[in-house]
């Protein structure tokens, strides 16, 4: 599980780097236009990925083992929005990406099999399997992901390949 959990966490970087990469070839106005999605723009849908990404480590930061790649996210105000600057997030997204690959290498096996507790946005209490939460922090941005590539397919960019299995070695 934790070799999974890394290679989610590589995974995750090689694709926002793809995101932002592409989305940066639009004009700001663009980036940040209404389109319809349920985040409206493409902006939005990322901001949404990054607020989330950071929600769940600080929720995952209380986790007993206390983590210290997860110092600087447990030390950060909850976010409730981003600002709304690409280059900002964009930054903003190359470290926090590092911080998840940097937290899952100091992960033990003996962390996952941990009930987090936790509130959710609406303050109602949770106990959850701490692996199962961290398989849904990587699904939830794949999923997003998905919206953002269709956003940036509609303004006639591609971003590549997407699958998982371009990081999964050869045996």
């Amino acid at each position: 599980m934790l070799e999974h959990l890394c290679l989610l966490s590589r995974y995750n970087q090689w694709m926002n780097d793809k995101l932002y990469n592409t989305a940066a070839q639009l004009p700001a106005d663009e980036i940040a236009r209404d389109r319809g999605a349920f985040f409206g723009s493409l902006l939005g849908t990322l901001n949404h990925i990054m607020v989330a990404d950071i929600i769940w480590l600080q929720r995952f930061s209380e986790h007993p083992a206390q983590h210290p790649a997860l110092d600087q996210i447990r030390a950060m105000p909850k976010p409730k929005t981003l600002p709304d600057d690409f280059t900002a997030l964009s930054a903003e997204r190359r470290n926090v990406d590092a911080t998840i690959i940097s937290w899952c290498e100091q992960l033990d096996a003996s962390d996952l099999n941990h009930k987090l507790a936790y509130h959710n946005m609406k303050g109602e209490p949770a106990i959850k399997n701490f692996a199962s939460l961290m398989l849904h922090f990587f699904n939830h941005q794949t999923h997003h992901r998905g919206q953002a590539t269709t956003l940036l397919s509609q303004q006639g960019l591609d971003v590549g390949v997407t699958d998982l299995l371009a990081l999964v070695a050869s045996e």
